[in-house]
């Protein structure tokens, strides 16, 4: 490493060494107190967490949510104890606050939340760490222009998910030459040792073919940790990883390095003499001094975006929802210049090209790593730098549920736009439609799915997103569509449209996107008929608009049908039915696509599925004849 490292004193590097040990004892002593947690994989990250909080990062220790404080992502977020201890040595937490550790009535959780100030996203979901890192990283670098470095800790065991790997490809691509990640090498997982045990050539060599500048430091001798920390924020061009090889368990005789300790307590009967053996290793009570953030981050203003002109569409135009989200972000874009775009190599499908042609230097390339662009995503709005949209197929982002699902705990506002939802793709096949999404967003805490079915509910939609709180999901559509709604419509979360309607209705009949023109098509053939039936249209799914479902269904004789372009397992017929079950002398019939699709024309597969204007005249036929 290079000669130019400013040397540390001795005793600075021995408070170091004292504060590593103190943050074990805090570890040792919470988990024992709360009969739960890792106190050993916090043992191994002693002195890396020592180093960092009280050396090489800059913030502000009253004020951990400051938008210029350097940021930290406890990837390996079991490890939690040692976090919470950092923060009680930095004055921020109270020390007797650390023996309510995973109490009901304590913040200080099992694995980290935002419910802490000093928590930017919810941890403990391995492998997830170091992407929502690159997004911060991105952020700072890009977006922010500050100064501001994010430094990331994970452990070797979550090394194997390939979400980990994703980031690490991220972060070299876009020369995030503001992150640092650390791997806490101690070579133990969960239920045996981690597949490269302490193989740390191996790690080094894996990171530096990803693109990143490596160091390899003993994870235990702080002045390692502190030169290859300063070397790296030397670097320009390239993100660092430290490879760090530790011990699981470190500085407890008859644990450290042994299988069979995690995740458990130091035994009651042994935890003072434990303590005591830690305790006089340490030297000195020397405060060290954490040094301010350079304030150097930009006011922003990411909050209440307008819409600055009504939707420019005509009724009857048609036009693909998709396309019309694509026209949205643009203009949203013009609306507020902290709105940015994700897409994993879709952006000619989804439309998110769009956004980019206007807006080019907010516009990020996630490439085909969608769990790695939601957590970027993630990243990108911690602490409400930007308003983020990610966009791709809605069946991809199955494989991103469960970092959406820790973006929910994370209490994040990221926004997720779905493209080419249901059988209606045609001809593309199973493997491209989506026909889960409904069910799996629904199924997300305070989650908000939009599911417009013209272009002038999609523009509200996208608007109506930014400002949500939580994490919102809209579904589009690829066919091209019948433009609705007038631009003078206004549109509202968790109010529906009824779109048809007269007083001789005797269904109601709830269709979405592609499904919802067809049950106007269907509206018109039995008119024909003299048959006549009330057609909303949900906007969002959740919130759904009971009281206009259920009032309708009062005027039509208790009879619903709904139609949608999902499977029927936590589609719209359930959301219906779920509203509805406490309302007596209501009935609901579900159309909704059954078993695994085929390739095919748009009109086929909806005839072939029962949920095409056909099919929607025969189940309202058939309401009369039972």
């Amino acid at each position: 490493m290079a000669s130019s490292y400013p040397k540390l004193e001795e005793k600075t590097l021995q408070a170091l060494r004292d504060t590593a040990n103190r943050l074990r004892i805090h570890s040792i002593r919470s988990t024992c107190a709360s009969n739960s947690g890792h106190p050993t994989s916090c043992c191994s990250a002693a002195e890396i967490m020592s180093v960092l909080f009280f050396h090489a990062m800059r913030y502000k220790p009253s004020d951990p949510g400051h938008p210029s404080n350097d940021r930290f992502v406890l990837s390996k977020g079991h490890a939690a104890p040692v976090l919470y201890a950092a923060w009680a040595e930095a004055g921020y937490i109270k020390e007797s606050e650390l023996s309510k550790l995973r109490k009901i009535d304590c913040d200080l959780e099992g694995h980290p939340t935002p419910r802490l100030r000093f928590v930017d996203v919810a941890t403990g979901s391995l492998g997830q760490g170091l992407g929502a890192a690159c997004g911060m990283a991105y952020t700072g670098k890009y977006f922010d222009k500050a100064s501001y470095r994010v430094y990331c800790l994970l452990g070797d065991g979550e090394s194997s998910e390939g979400s980990v790997w994703e980031a690490l490809a991220f972060g070299s691509h876009y020369q995030l030459d503001n992150l640092v990640a650390i791997f806490d090498v101690n070579r133990l997982g969960q239920s045996e040792a981690a597949p490269l045990c302490h193989d740390i050539d191996a790690y080094c060599k894996r990171c530096e073919a990803f693109g990143w500048n490596t160091y390899v430091v003993d994870g235990h001798d702080v002045e390692e940790l502190c030169r290859a920390l300063w070397e790296a924020s030397q670097l320009k061009g390239k993100p660092t990883a430290i490879v760090a090889k530790t011990f699981k368990g470190r500085g407890i005789a008859g644990v450290e390095d042994a299988d069979g300790w995690h995740g458990k307590p130091m035994p009651k009967d042994k935890v003072e003499s434990i303590i005591n053996d830690i305790q006089s290793q340490i030297q000195t009570n020397k405060v060290l001094s954490i040094q301010p953030p350079a304030v150097d981050v930009p006011q922003i203003s990411a909050g209440n975006i307008r819409m600055p002109s009504p939707p420019a569409y005509k009724i009857g135009e048609k036009m693909a929802t998709r396309k019309a989200y694509g026209l949205a972000l643009s203009k949203l874009g013009n609306a507020n210049s902290r709105v940015v775009a994700l897409d994993g190599d879709t952006k000619n499908s989804t439309f998110a090209e769009l956004f980019k042609q206007l807006h080019p230097e907010r516009y990020i390339e996630c490439y085909i790593a969608e769990q790695n662009m939601v957590s970027v995503a993630l990243g990108c709005a911690a602490r409400n730098r930007t308003v983020p949209f990610a966009s791709t197929f809605a069946a991809f982002f199955t494989r991103a549920f469960d970092h959406i699902r820790m973006g929910a705990i994370s209490q994040s506002n990221i926004n997720l736009c779905g493209s080419h939802s249901g059988v209606s793709i045609g001809e593309d096949g199973p493997s491209q439609m989506a026909l889960e999404d409904i069910a799996m967003f629904r199924a997300i805490p305070g989650c908000t799915v939009f599911y417009p079915s013209d272009a002038v509910s999609t523009e509200h939609a996208v608007f109506l997103a930014a400002n949500a709180k939580g994490i919102c999901f809209i579904r589009t559509s690829r066919p091209e569509t019948p433009i609705l709604y007038s631009p003078e419509e206004k549109f509202e979360i968790g109010h529906a449209k009824v779109v048809r309607k007269s007083d001789a209705d005797k269904v109601t009949v709830i269709g979405a996107g592609v499904t919802l023109h067809e049950a106007l098509a269907a509206a018109d053939e039995l008119v024909k008929q003299d048959i006549h039936i009330r057609v909303i249209d949900p906007f969002t799914i959740k919130p759904l608009d009971a009281n206009t479902i259920i009032s309708s269904a009062r005027v039509t004789g208790g009879r619903i049908i709904t139609v949608e372009d999902h499977y029927r397992e936590g589609g719209i017929g359930e959301a219906v039915a779920a509203a509805v079950a406490g309302e007596p002398g209501i009935l609901v019939q579900s159309l909704a696509v059954s078993g695994v699709p085929r390739s095919g024309k748009p009109n086929e597969l909806l005839d072939l599925f029962g949920i095409s204007a056909k099919n929607i005249i025969a189940a309202v036929k058939n309401t009369f004849a039972n």
